[in-house]
């Protein structure tokens, strides 16, 4: 493995963590409606636990409402239940074959929680951005070691993968503030 190819794969890495983060950060509730906030529910389906998005159509009614459109009869009362049961406070409501999902409003103690909700998750995205670029600094020791790489080579590989590595970090403080405007403006 030559020094660009560590550098590239840490690179590579660094953007599935961001990937990962943006992901975990759409699943912190607003005030406002969002399909993938559903999507960690699971719905008893035959005896196995499946993803709710698996069994029925999930989309927007309006900024506030989700509705959730079963694809069989009998399944309307199992998604509900799960629903109700999530650990995300809502409460659904049905309408013939159709569950409504209404986002309540935020109280102020609840705003403060999911602000630091999504502190803690980029402080997670930090460390695991950390944790690639000492992996990669390490990948370089190893090269110079074995004297696969100079000494210089060794400094200008670690300068990039702290740029890499700084780059990151400032995309996650920008997604956290971000999301937490969008929790207090609700």
């Amino acid at each position: 493995m030559t020094i660009a190819d560590i550098k590239k794969t840490t690179e590579t890495k660094m953007d599935q963590s961001i990937a990962a983060f943006k992901n975990n950060l759409t699943k912190i509730r607003t005030g406002r409606a969002n399909p993938a906030l559903l999507d960690t529910i699971h719905v008893d389906y035959y005896g196995s636990p499946v993803p709710l998005s698996q069994v029925a159509n999930v989309s927007l009614m309006d900024a506030r409402t989700i509705s959730v459109q079963p694809w069989e009869k009998g399944m309307g009362a199992k998604i509900e239940k799960a629903i109700r049961e999530s650990e995300l406070g809502l409460n659904p409501a049905s309408m013939g074959d159709l569950i409504r999902v209404p986002m309540p409003p935020m109280s102020e103690e609840r705003r403060k929680e999911m602000t630091k909700l999504a502190r803690t998750e980029g402080e997670n995205g930090k460390i695991a951005i950390r944790n690639l670029r000492r992996d990669a600094n390490e990948s370089v020791k190893k090269l110079v070691k074995e004297k696969l790489a100079s000494e210089d080579d060794q400094k200008r590989a670690e300068a990039d993968v702290q740029k890499l590595t700084d780059k990151r970090m400032t995309e996650i403080d920008q997604l956290v503030a971000a999301k937490e405007q969008e929790i207090m403006a609700v």
